[in-house]
């Protein structure tokens, strides 16, 4: 056995006795650091704005409302409350549904469709992935804080998409096109 040290002080003198609880500011600063280059903004900046893109007014309600992607007869819809938009196809209709779900009023949408599919499911892992991590450290916590968290970072999110901007209406098309000489 090995024998007990005499020299034991104890730190509880020492401590505070109030211990600072964690409030949803913190929580929501620690799960975007956490997001980090995965975060919707940071995919939104690099991948999307950083291609030819179309701006495409999109007017979701700030508030929380429910965002579904709806198969009819007459194609592929998304249903934001009591809204409906038509969309040319699925990967569209995915990647719009996640500013719908943030309440984003006008969004850039690239403009080359076959790199739609990709950053949607991006875009989607990333909204997934602060979900999970906002029931992760509020988990134990009161649904009072949580959903104050999750407010929080929407509204980040949001203002942050806003600040980068959703480019031009139309596309740009930098390169010139060749031009018949006029006849004389």
């Amino acid at each position: 056995m090995k024998p007990e040290p005499k020299n034991i002080q104890s730190i509880d003198e020492h401590l505070s006795r109030r211990v600072r609880p964690v409030n949803s500011d913190d929580i929501a600063s620690e799960i975007a650091q956490q997001l980090g280059d995965q975060s919707i903004t940071t995919i939104y900046r690099d991948k999307v704005r950083s291609q030819r893109t179309r701006q495409y007014e999109l007017r979701a309600p700030g508030k929380k409302s429910s965002v579904d992607v709806l198969h009819t007869l007459l194609g592929i819809e998304l249903k934001i409350g009591n809204r409906r938009l038509l969309c040319p196809d699925l990967a569209t209709a995915r990647y719009l549904s996640v500013f719908a779900r943030l309440g984003c009023e006008v969004i850039a949408v690239p403009y080359d469709i076959t790199q739609i599919s990709v950053i949607a499911d991006e875009l989607e892992a990333s909204w997934h992935r602060m979900i999970l991590l906002i029931n992760h450290f509020t988990d134990g916590r009161s649904e009072r804080i949580r959903a104050m968290v999750r407010r929080r970072l929407i509204a980040e999110t949001r203002a942050s998409i806003a600040s980068v901007g959703a480019g031009s209406r139309f596309p740009e098309f930098n390169s010139p096109t060749r031009q018949r000489p006029k006849r004389s």
